[in-house]
C-alpha cells in the first residue's frame, strides 16, 4: 500500500551533512573541462600564420573556418541546452567531451583548410557547445541557490585559467615541435584526463545524491513529499514564455555583443600583434596573462554578484572592456597589448557567471539550458561575424584598426543595455511569489514509497 498521504515542503531548514558539500566537487571537475574546452578552443589564434604559410591562403580564408566554428556552435547551445533540461547535464557534457577530444586529435592529420572547416568549424564546434554555460552552468545553477554567485564564477575561471595555461603552452608546443603535435596534446588531455573526471565525479543535480540544493540532507522519512521552492515573478513552466519578457531580450542583445569582442580577440590577438613586430610567443604570453587577471576578476565577480545587482556589475564589466579596446586604437604596438590584458583582463569571461545567473534567478533553473543556450546563440552568432569581418578588414586595409573601433562602441552599448536591466522587478533575489499562493512555483515532487 502507499505510504500515507502527500505532503507540502516549503524550504525546509534542514541540517547539511558533515564535510564539504558535494557540489563544490562538481564545480571542481567541471573547471577542468571548461579549462581544457575553452583553452584549446582559445588557443585557435596562435595557429593562423603557420596555417597560412603552410597551405598558402590568407587571413579571411582561416578566419572562414573560424567564424563556421562560432556559427556552428552557437546553433548547438539551445539544443544541448534542451538536452541537458530533459536528461541531465551529465550525458551531455561527457559525450561532448568525447567527440570534442578525438575531433582535436583529428586536427593534427588535416593538410588543407577544408579538412579545418569540417573539423574544427563543425565536429568540435558543435560537441563544445555541451562544454558550455548552457549545459556545464545548469549543472551548477541546480547544485547551488544561495552561493550560485560564486560557483558559478569558480566554474567559468576554468575558462579564464584555460586561456592563461593552454594558449601559452600550446604556442610553445607549436614553436618547438610544430602545430600538428599541439593538437595531439590537447585533444590527449581532454580523453586521458577530461573524460575520466566527468564519469567519476559530476551528476546533473544534488537529488541524485539524495541531497538538497546547497547541502541540506533529505530527510529519511516514509512519507513522501513534495517541495515548493518560492521563485521569481518571470518564472517559466515553459521556455517560449520568457520570450514575451524584457530580460532575455536585454541579456541576449549583451550578450550578443559580447560574442563580437571575445571571438575577434580569441582569433586575430595573436594575428594582430604579429602585424604590430610581435612575436606568436609574446602574443600569446600576453593572452595568457589577459587569462590569468581574468580568473581572479571572474572570482571577485562571483562574490560581489551574490551581493550585489548582478545587472549593475555586468554592465561596469562590458564598460571596461570597451576601454580596452580603445586601448588597442590609441596606444602604440606593444603598449597597446599589455594595456589590453591589464584591462581587457578585468573583464573577458566575467560575462558569463553573471549572465547565466541573472537567466537562472528570473527565470528559474527548470528551462535554464534551452533559455541560456539561446543567449549563448546571440553570443556565438555575434562571434561568427566578428571572426569572419575581422579577417575580411585586416585582408583589405591591412590594419584591425576600424574594427576594433566597432568592437569598442558596441561594448559602450552593451553596458548600457545591462544597465537598464530591472532586476529588482523580475529576479527571485528580491521579489519571491509564496509557494503556497503561486501557480507557477517550482513544485518538486518526492517518489512514492511501497510499504
Amino acid at each position: 500500500m502507499r505510504a500515507g498521504p502527500q505532503r507540502l515542503l516549503v524550504e525546509s531548514n534542514k541540517s547539511p551533512k558533515k564535510g564539504l558539500f558535494y557540489g563544490w566537487y562538481v564545480v571542481a571537475a567541471l573547471f577542468f573541462a571548461t579549462f581544457v574546452a575553452v583553452g584549446s578552443r582559445q588557443g585557435f589564434g596562435i595557429f593562423v600564420e603557420a596555417w597560412e604559410k603552410d597551405w598558402g591562403v590568407s587571413t579571411a580564408t582561416i578566419s572562414i573556418a573560424a567564424a563556421t566554428g562560432w556559427l556552428v556552435n552557437g546553433i548547438s547551445q539551445p539544443f544541448v541546452g534542451r538536452l541537458t533540461d530533459v536528461y541531465g547535464g551529465r550525458p551531455v557534457v561527457v559525450l561532448s567531451l568525447l567527440v570534442m577530444g578525438i575531433a582535436t586529435l583529428g586536427v593534427a592529420t588535416i593538410s588543407n583548410v577544408y579538412g579545418l572547416i569540417a573539423l574544427y568549424g563543425f565536429v568540435i564546434s558543435f560537441a563544445s557547445g555541451g562544454i558550455s554555460p548552457a549545459t556545464t552552468g545548469v549543472i551548477v545553477a541546480r547544485w547551488f541557490e544561495k552561493k550560485r554567485g560564486i560557483a558559478m564564477a569558480l566554474l567559468i575561471a576554468g575558462g579564464s585559467v584555460g586561456g592563461m595555461i593552454v594558449v601559452p603552452f600550446l604556442g610553445f608546443v607549436m614553436i618547438e615541435f610544430g602545430w600538428r603535435f599541439a593538437w595531439l596534446l590537447a585533444g590527449g588531455l581532454a580523453l586521458g584526463l577530461g573524460i575520466p573526471l566527468l564519469l567519476l565525479v559530476v551528476r546533473s543535480s544534488p537529488e541524485d545524491m539524495d541531497l538538497e540544493v546547497d547541502g541540506g540532507a533529505k530527510p529519511e522519512s516514509d512519507t513522501p513529499e513534495i517541495t515548493v521552492r518560492p521563485v521569481g515573478p518571470s518564472f517559466v513552466t515553459q521556455w517560449r514564455q520568457s520570450l514575451g519578457t524584457k530580460p532575455i531580450w536585454q541579456l541576449s542583445a549583451a550578450y550578443f555583443v559580447c560574442g563580437i569582442t571575445t571571438a575577434s580577440i580569441s582569433v586575430h590577438f595573436v594575428r594582430w600583434a604579429i602585424s604590430e613586430d610581435i612575436s606568436t610567443g609574446t602574443a600569446a604570453l600576453a593572452f595568457g596573462v589577459l587569462s590569468g587577471i581574468n580568473a581572479a576578476g571572474v572570482v571577485v565577480i562571483g562574490l560581489l554578484s551574490d551581493r550585489f545587482q548582478r545587472k549593475n556589475l555586468l554592465g561596469i564589466v562590458y564598460l571596461i572592456r570597451g576601454v580596452a579596446f580603445v586601448s588597442l586604437i590609441v596606444l602604440p604596438g606593444s603598449s597597446a597589448m599589455w594595456a589590453f590584458a591589464v584591462i581587457g583582463g578585468a573583464s573577458w569571461l566575467a560575462t558569463v557567471p553573471l549572465t547565466a545567473s541573472l537567466t537562472a534567478d528570473v527565470y528559474g533553473v527548470r528551462n535554464m539550458g534551452t533559455l541560456f543556450g539561446l543567449a549563448n546563440m546571440a553570443h556565438q552568432l555575434g562571434g561568427a561575424a566578428a571572426v569572419l569581418l575581422f579577417g575580411w578588414a585586416f585582408t583589405t586595409w591591412g590594419s584591425y584598426n576600424i574594427p576594433f573601433g566597432v568592437g569598442a562602441a558596441t561594448l559602450f552599448v552593451a553596458g548600457i543595455v545591462a544597465l537598464t536591466i530591472r532586476e529588482k522587478n523580475h529576479s527571485i533575489r528580491y521579489v519571491q511569489v509564496s509557494p503556497g499562493g503561486a501557480m507557477n512555483s517550482e513544485l518538486v515532487p518526492a517518489p512514492q514509497v511501497d510499504v
